[in-house]
């Protein structure tokens, strides 16, 4: 049973221990914590050790910031690239090909605010339903300025790759599942490393710095509405567009 005065200790691995704060957990990882430095998640080194590593490579380096984004279009652009390729090669013309991936990324647009939304801010109060929200996304509210564990690891989103293709397989032609699939995996790039950015980078125009400050506001102030994170438009749609400060004062 659930002790409901546990405590989580800091300076303990975390993963196994927030699984027992029960129907406090939804209080206790909405209440960020604005450090760099990320929280140690396992007791086994096993587990632990290949973060640690990196990081000690590149804190020597003085490359700390830039551990992570770099890996999401390393790894997926070649792939975006070579299924764009096939549905060139089966034919189709380059106006063709353009309207394929920017359809493909109108689709992601939605798919990452569907996600964040519904899958990444899902009640939980059981040990287990604790444990794997924290793991998927419980962690990135709780230290929102831990760089290492922000983007998406590119294994697990190879997984989710194959059912994301089996669906356009049901929905579209042979030729035409590769571009619209490469503009899905683009518009998941061009969201991986925004998001990245927003936390990270220090925007000078008006457009990504109130894109910033959107976001940031998700964090810290309204926690419960603002689910895009490359645009506010499903929000909108959707009614969970987050109101201004003002807005809140006139109520």
């Amino acid at each position: 049973m659930v002790a409901q005065d546990f405590t989580v200790d800091l300076n303990k691995p975390l993963v196994f221990q927030v699984g027992h704060l029960g129907e406090a957990y939804q209080e206790w990882v909405h209440q960020p914590i604005a450090s760099k430095e990320g929280p140690r998640f396992f007791e086994s080194d096993f587990w632990e050790v290949e973060s640690l590593y990196v990081i000690r490579i590149f804190k020597r380096q003085k490359f700390l910031t830039c551990t992570v984004w770099w890996v999401i279009p390393l790894i997926w652009l070649p792939v975006v690239c070579w299924c764009i390729s096939m549905s060139i090669r089966m034919g189709h013309t380059l106006p063709q090909i353009a309207l394929m991936v920017v359809s493909g990324i109108f689709v992601w647009t939605l798919l990452e605010y569907t996600l964040h939304r519904f899958l990444f801010h899902i009640k939980t109060k059981s040990y287990w339903g604790n444990t794997m929200h924290y793991l998927i996304h419980g962690c990135h509210h709780k230290h929102p300025m831990d760089g290492l564990r922000l983007v998406f690891p590119p294994a697990a989103t190879a997984v989710l790759c194959v059912p994301f293709w089996n669906l356009i397989k049901l929905v579209s032609t042979p030729s035409i599942t590769p571009a619209l699939f490469g503009g899905g995996l683009l518009g998941y790039v061009m969201y991986d490393v925004t998001h990245y950015y927003l936390h990270h980078g220090q925007p000078k125009s008006e457009v990504p710095r109130n894109l910033k400050k959107y976001h940031l506001n998700h964090h810290f102030r309204i926690q419960n509405k603002g689910f895009g994170i490359t645009s506010s438009l499903w929000d909108k749609v959707f009614g969970t567009l987050p109101q201004s400060k003002a807005a809140e004062k006139n109520r």
